[in-house]
């Protein structure tokens, strides 16, 4: 599996199981395991959820687009279909906004 197209946060384990580098406290995810590359915590991270949640808090719309496509790849990497609990890992810590009217 290559990862999320198109985003640079995600990093990729290198064949000797080696991250590559990434930015300094970003939260990445490392693939194929789909842990933080910061602190080791399943991915996305309690601070990796804030950054995003503040990244994304203007459009939680693209967000949710960004998050379906991280729990797409993570998968196929970690061999589970439809799982619940992966479900839950990428959106259920999102916060519910009340329904406009």
């Amino acid at each position: 599996m290559t990862g999320v197209t198109g985003r640079s946060d995600v990093i990729k384990t290198e064949a000797h199981g080696d991250a590559s580098p990434g930015r300094a406290g970003e939260h990445a995810p490392v693939t194929p395991e789909w842990t933080c590359g910061t602190c080791g915590a399943e991915w996305p991270c309690a601070p990796r959820r804030e950054q995003l949640l503040t990244e994304y808090s203007v459009d939680r719309a693209m967000l949710s687009v960004y998050l379906g496509a991280c729990l797409a790849a993570a998968a196929e990497d970690l061999h589970v279909a439809g799982s619940t609990s992966l479900q839950d890992r990428f959106f259920g810590w999102l916060p519910r906004r009340p329904r406009r009217h």
